[in-house]
């Protein structure tokens, strides 16, 4: 067996994988910013020393990751990637197993807590206004409800958007499907009935007339079910 340890690890990467990374780091080492042209299949050939086919399968991949894109007259370019149109292809509650579908669920919990100070620095008036509507329609039950997911996606929507952080928006609208699912699907403890719970128009009054403290600590109470069914 001791001689076994003298073995170098066996790259188990095929050719097209280790050129798709090669051709990463050559983009970065000349600093090519969105917009910008990249080396022809020919010169990536010839500095990576790999064929033509090889180079554009890796280049093919990065095309499908949204890295580059074909241009007129300029060949391929680099771009901006969609983050979240790639991501939302794996985001799929059905084929993602229990332990990925939970940490997903946490996640939405940190986010919810965590946006308490860009929703204070950045609501507005007419905010608050769309806020009391959107709690007016909800039917009364609603207030001790702990997770319905059209009450959920109007009311936790509109917080996302009043951040401002439009990259944030996008994240939510994947993970309230996934949360919905993990909720309804028995991976987590059965629900308790809740003596703190804070409804949706318990944080809009924290939102008019309190602070970013008194709204994380409220936050954290809405979802105080969701931490224990995950904690208990």
């Amino acid at each position: 067996m001791d001689a076994l340890t003298n073995f170098k690890q066996v790259d188990t990467s095929s050719l097209v994988d280790r050129v798709e990374d090669n051709l990463v780091q050559l983009l970065q080492e000349r600093k090519l910013k969105v917009g910008d042209s990249i080396p022809t299949e020919l010169e990536l050939c010839s500095s990576l020393g790999v064929s033509r086919t090889v180079v554009r399968e890796a280049l093919l991949r990065l095309r499908l990751m949204g890295l580059i894109e074909s241009k007129k007259k300029k060949g391929a370019v680099i771009t901006s990637p969609d983050i979240f149109g790639v991501l939302s292809k794996s985001m799929n509650p059905h084929i993602l197993d229990q332990d990925t579908l939970r940490e997903i669920f946490e996640i939405r919990l940190v986010l919810e807590i965590g946006m308490a100070d860009f929703l204070f620095q950045r609501i507005t008036i007419k905010d608050i206004e769309e806020l009391k509507k959107i709690v007016n329609n909800e039917p009364d039950a609603s207030q001790d409800h702990i997770f319905n997911i059209e009450h959920e996606i109007a009311f936790h929507g509109k917080l996302y958007d009043i951040t401002g952080n439009e990259t944030l928006r996008k994240f939510q609208n994947m993970l309230l499907p996934i949360f919905d699912y993990v909720h309804n699907s028995g991976l987590l403890k059965k629900q308790i009935s809740l003596h703190k719970y804070v409804s949706h128009k318990g944080l809009v009054d924290i939102l008019e007339n309190g602070s970013p403290e008194l709204f994380r600590n409220a936050m954290r109470n809405h979802l105080e079910n969701h931490f224990s069914r995950l904690f208990s």
